[in-house]
């Protein structure tokens, strides 16, 4: 009888230690988020002689400058009145640390053009004082 008892501890015993081990398998893991690196960043852009800045509320980028950026650079011709004029942008792209080492510890690079504003009809060459 006593080596029944002791059988059946014994495998209480390496069944309970068991279950802790599997406890600690399926335990959900704890996962870190993170950030997607393609963010839609909203703010002013200005571009001025070969340099261009995003600036946002709470942020203040450099712009690469790569295809997107004279694609962007193009449509902000039309809409702009001066060349110092901040003109409203949405913009999806990735934030890098600039590779000049000059300027901007950060830049980024436009992805996608989301929205920017619209030339208005009334806003034509000649009432902007431009010949």
């Amino acid at each position: 009888m006593k080596k029944l008892f002791g059988l059946l501890f014994l495998s209480l015993l390496a069944v309970a230690c068991q279950d802790s081990n599997r406890r600690e398998i399926l335990s959900p893991l704890n996962v870190t988020k993170v950030p997607d690196s393609i963010q839609v960043l909203k703010g002013e852009f200005v571009h001025v002689k070969g340099a261009a800045v995003l600036r946002g509320e709470g942020f203040v980028y450099g712009v690469l400058q790569d295809s997107m950026f004279f694609k962007l650079a193009d449509t902000f011709s039309t809409v702009k009145a001066e060349d110092f004029e901040m003109v409203p942008v949405t913009l999806k792209a990735k934030i890098v640390p600039n590779p000049e080492q000059e300027g901007w510890e950060e830049v980024i690079e436009i992805r996608e053009i989301m929205k920017v504003p619209e030339a208005n009809a009334s806003d034509s060459l000649e009432n902007r004082n431009i010949k």
